[in-house]
């Protein structure tokens, strides 16, 4: 049983990589200011910090194992109309992060990082090797901090993994997606499924893909938390390993929309809205790094079972 520090896992991501630490046996203590998050996300059995990560070093110490990030800001929008707070929140929270770590003496990091690091594809599947130009002060945030965490290992010897996500979906028994305000694709169509909004809006029909509108990859939230147990065991002193986490298939807004019609039986309105400032038109991962390194494969590639188990949990989450 090893020890470990969760930021963020009160979150949507957090609470479910929380769960599976919890699972394996270990031992958890969440820290989480709760701004995004919400406390009955926190794991039952996980020791439970609400503060912030600028304060970690009030917390960490050196008997914990490792420390697995995912505090952050983390809305395209948001990002762009102001980017200020990304930018103290994602990198000078890190910075803090990394500090207390190096003070504590512990030297194994797993970060949440992200494909929107990439910015616009020049290749039909993103791979680690591909330029990283964001197209949003998100995307540039993460890319910030990847740069930091490579200069901590090479400095300090410290053994870092980042996991970029692409579009993260799907639930894990009662932990799931409920961000508040809501701007990922799925929980929004569910959504309209019951009833809550009457329409999807579909921002763009006029991109070059197949329908027009947007491809991203989905991944299952279950699948990328075990990504992160197997990062921890391959985790190598002094070297910074980054894996693109993905199903390398990508499916468009409409294919989405079509998709929570089928699963859920309900019919769902579309609107067509303006493009989202900094939304490339197609997000697909090559995954092989994360296989060859982690030896990790996604094991509910399916995006139908993907929203069963999102619908699944809305309805629980509602009582319907």
């Amino acid at each position: 049983m090893s020890k470990y520090l969760v930021t963020g896992g009160a979150g949507y991501v957090g609470s479910v990589v929380a769960a599976h630490l919890l699972e394996a046996g270990h031992e958890v203590t969440v820290l989480d200011d709760l701004s995004t998050g919400f406390r009955e996300g926190v794991p039952a059995g996980a020791a439970f910090i609400e503060g912030r990560i600028q304060d970690a070093a009030r917390y960490l110490d050196s008997s914990y194992e490792a420390v697995l990030h995912f505090a952050a800001s983390s809305q395209v929008g948001e990002s762009v109309a102001n980017p200020g707070k990304y930018w103290e929140n994602n990198v000078g929270g890190s910075l803090a992060l990394l500090a207390a770590m190096r003070g504590a003496g512990v030297r194994k990091l797993v970060f949440s990082s992200t494909a929107a690091t990439y910015g616009e594809p020049t290749e039909p599947l993103l791979t680690e090797e591909s330029p990283t130009k964001p197209t949003n002060p998100y995307g540039a945030t993460k890319l910030a901090v990847d740069h930091m965490i490579t200069g901590e290992c090479a400095a300090h010897g410290v053994a870092a993994v980042s996991l970029r996500y692409f579009n993260v979906a799907g639930a894990y028994k009662e932990f799931g997606e409920r961000h508040d305000p809501e701007t990922h694709l799925i929980p929004l169509v569910l959504q309209a499924a019951l009833g809550e909004r009457e329409a999807i809006s579909v921002f763009g029909e006029d991109y070059p893909t197949a329908d027009g509108t947007c491809v991203r990859d989905y991944i299952h939230v279950a699948d990328l938390a075990e990504a992160h147990l197997a990062a921890l065991g391959a985790a190598v002193p002094g070297e910074h390993l980054i894996c693109n986490l993905g199903n390398g298939n990508g499916f468009s807004v409409r294919e989405v929309v079509e998709a929570v019609r089928k699963v859920t039986g309900k019919d769902i309105p579309e609107v067509l809205a303006p493009r989202r400032a900094g939304d490339p038109a197609v997000l697909v991962a090559s995954a092989e790094n994360a296989r060859a390194r982690l030896g990790w494969t996604p094991s509910r590639p399916d995006l139908a079972g993907i929203i069963a188990d999102a619908w699944e949990f809305t309805r629980a989450l509602r009582g319907v």
